[in-house]
């Protein structure tokens, strides 16, 4: 199934604030985890990800700094700040919110497509 750009869009920060709040992490390693969370149907770039956490960093939602990996290769790791979990806690009750109305009138549609329940069928006229 294909997200649409916009419904990404919107997901990526609070997404991207939840995987942070797990704990320390680096682009790559992000990537990967919104790829399992999704089961492979959001697949990400990195041209996508790295301006999200550049902002998220200006923001001071997010913190960076410049570590190594056990194979010696320089990597940007990004932690999440107590400003992080406060807008994260702020983007979770909103999509809860959205989450509640949009079940709410899929619901009422659901009910609305779907025919009344009929009593039992009448006899034909004139058969007896």
């Amino acid at each position: 199934m294909h997200v649409d750009k916009d419904l990404v869009a919107a997901s990526a920060t609070p997404l991207v604030l939840a995987i942070l709040a797990e704990g320390e992490s680096y682009g790559y390693a992000i990537l990967r985890r919104v790829d399992e969370l999704s089961g492979g149907r959001m697949a990400w770039t990195d041209g996508m990800l790295y301006p999200l956490l550049h902002r998220l960093d200006r923001l001071g939602l997010v913190t960076s700094s410049w570590g190594t990996s056990p194979q010696g290769r320089r990597r940007r790791h990004y932690a999440i700040t107590p400003a992080g979990l406060e807008a994260l806690a702020d983007r979770r009750q909103q999509w809860e919110m959205v989450t509640a109305a949009l079940g709410r009138v899929w619901d009422d549609a659901a009910r609305l497509a779907t025919p009344p329940a009929q009593g039992p069928a009448a006899p034909a006229a004139g058969i007896a």
